[in-house]
């Protein structure tokens, strides 16, 4: 493993993946690709707790399954949260219409979209309800496979297909595409409705796949606790850092609702009163450290997302500041 480290190192060294823009060589779909069988695998698992990431991190990154890849080899990440574009586009989904600008203007206001680009949009889903409702999983059964070869597990996975406008069918591809790729879990934001979490967690008991219920400054320690009686497989996609944000401190619900959270989005935030930024591991107000610390003691095993969001500093990139939360994490846990 030594020898692996340093071969991998020297790769990582080495490789210009950093780089904006750099070529991608397409790779097998049938296993891993000889550069990480040369260079050594992966590993975030530390002291017992597995340590993630959710592909958002590198959301101004190019975002095929190669790529993805290739960015977990290159931050040190074996377990990721899986955004529904790279899956799908692997699995041959419909092109989406090109994104509109959607930065404010002069007067701080988003721009509305044309007529032509809502009605492009609308084309859209319409295609790619019929794509998932019909869509083989064997592309994602391949996906995994790739995945797995390469020292990776996707443990999560996270669909634009659970909102209150999919349909079941829908639904109920983004559970089966979830379990074909290793995933124990979908992930969402949590609605508002009870009636969408009684239908999400019905489908999701049929699967036998969870739905993590992710949320941002509106979560409370009651606020999933309707969902979480509606089904056993309604569960928590708990996010520590918008938590902090929000004006509370997360070590006591994680210790009440553990066995809720298959999975826990870990960032840096100032807590509400400091003005709830979002800042580099360690220089904010979210017990990271004893959060993790409290995984390890009480063997706690839902894994602990990285979710990049601070602004990244001159002269670094999204891999390297991943990286650095990763080392950051294995030093909390004491490997």
């Amino acid at each position: 493993m030594e020898d692996q480290d340093i071969s991998r190192r020297k790769f990582l060294g080495t490789s210009a993946l950093a780089a904006a823009g750099f070529a991608l060589v397409k790779v097998p779909v049938f296993g891993a690709p000889a550069y990480i069988k040369k260079f050594g695998k992966p590993n975030s698992m530390f002291n017992g707790v597995q340590v993630g990431a959710i592909t958002y991190s590198w959301r101004s990154l190019p975002g095929s399954a190669e790529d993805i890849l290739k960015y977990c080899i290159e931050c040190n990440i074996s377990a990721i949260e899986l955004m529904g574009p790279t899956g799908e586009s692997f699995a041959g989904a419909p092109e989406a219409p090109p994104r509109p600008s959607m930065a404010p203007g002069a007067n701080g206001q988003r721009p509305e979209m044309t007529d032509e680009q809502k009605a492009a949009m609308k084309e859209y889903q319409t295609k790619m309800a019929d794509w998932r409702s019909k869509v083989s999983m064997d592309k994602f059964v391949q996906l995994k496979k790739m995945y797995n070869d390469a020292g990776v597990s996707i443990y999560a996975y996270k669909p634009n297909a659970l909102n209150a406008n999919s349909t079941d069918a829908e639904v109920d591809y983004a559970f089966r595409a979830a379990k074909a790729l290793g995933a124990n879990q979908a992930t969402v934001e949590q609605p508002n409705d009870p009636a969408q979490t009684k239908r999400l967690g019905d489908i999701a008991a049929k699967n036998k796949v969870y739905v993590g219920y992710h949320g941002h400054l509106q979560q409370t320690a009651t606020w999933w606790d309707t969902a979480l009686e509606q089904s056993k497989y309604n569960a928590m996609n708990f996010d520590m850092g918008h938590y902090v944000a929000a004006g509370f401190d997360p070590i006591p619900l994680i210790e009440s609702k553990h066995d809720h959270i298959v999975s826990m989005h870990v960032k840096d935030r100032k807590n509400k009163e400091h003005g709830g930024q979002n800042v580099p591991w360690g220089t904010g107000d979210t017990p990271i450290v004893a959060a993790l610390e409290l995984m390890r003691a009480k063997k706690y095993k839902f894994p602990a997302t990285i979710e990049l969001e601070y602004e990244i500093p001159a002269g670094s990139d999204p891999l390297k500041e991943t990286a650095k939360c990763v080392e950051y994490a294995k030093k909390a846990l004491g490997a």
